[in-house]
């Protein structure tokens, strides 16, 4: 991998057939000329994350203690209307809240996304770390064990040949999501 390179791995579940423990597992990752605490220090930060992100153009933090276990992120959002424009997926703005399962300065910064009850689902968003000897590789992966509420809401009235649709479309689109998002990620890191 060259430092301007995205190396992805995507795994998609074919539906949500009993059998799937996992229905979606994506990471990619990239170089970055940076120290692993300056890496961490950014992607920790969630209110930046939208002058890296493709989606999320910001937030706040509503409870706990900033970038810590148990703290809760409400995000704002923005989808425009082409993705995956045939699935009844939201489109504009909206809000999510997530909650920080993992703070390992240095080595790893994970949310996983709450439920309009505010309980975590299986769905786990973040940032591996690993230093190098001339800086570190960032790895951002996502994993969806369990579809969430919005998932379950989008493909309710679907059959099972669009569900796979959907799913195929869903996971190569939160791919280039999150290749674009490292390209991003390193410039604003490697800026600081």
């Amino acid at each position: 991998m060259t430092n301007s390179e995205v190396e992805a791995e995507v795994d998609v579940a074919a539906g949500v057939e009993a059998e799937h423990d996992t229905l979606f597992r994506i990471s990619a990752r990239i170089e970055v000329a940076a120290s692993a605490a300056d890496a961490y220090a950014v992607v920790s930060d969630l209110p930046r994350c939208g002058e890296w992100s493709t989606e999320c153009t910001g937030g706040r933090w509503v409870a706990g203690t900033p970038a810590t276990v148990g703290a809760v992120f409400r995000g704002t959002n923005h989808r425009a209307e082409d993705v995956v424009a045939w699935a009844p997926v939201v489109r504009g703005e909206w809000t999510t809240e997530s909650e920080v399962v993992a703070a390992e300065p240095g080595r790893a910064f994970r949310w996983a996304m709450r439920d309009s009850s505010g309980r975590r689902q299986e769905s786990v968003w973040g940032f591996g770390i690993e230093a190098t000897g001339h800086g570190c590789v960032v790895t951002h992966h996502f994993r969806m064990g369990a579809p969430t509420e919005g998932i379950r809401g989008i493909t309710a009235d679907m059959d099972a040949p669009e569900r796979r649709r959907f799913f195929s479309d869903w996971g190569a689109k939160v791919n280039a999501d999150m290749t674009a998002t490292l390209r991003r990620l390193k410039a604003v890191i490697e800026a600081d």
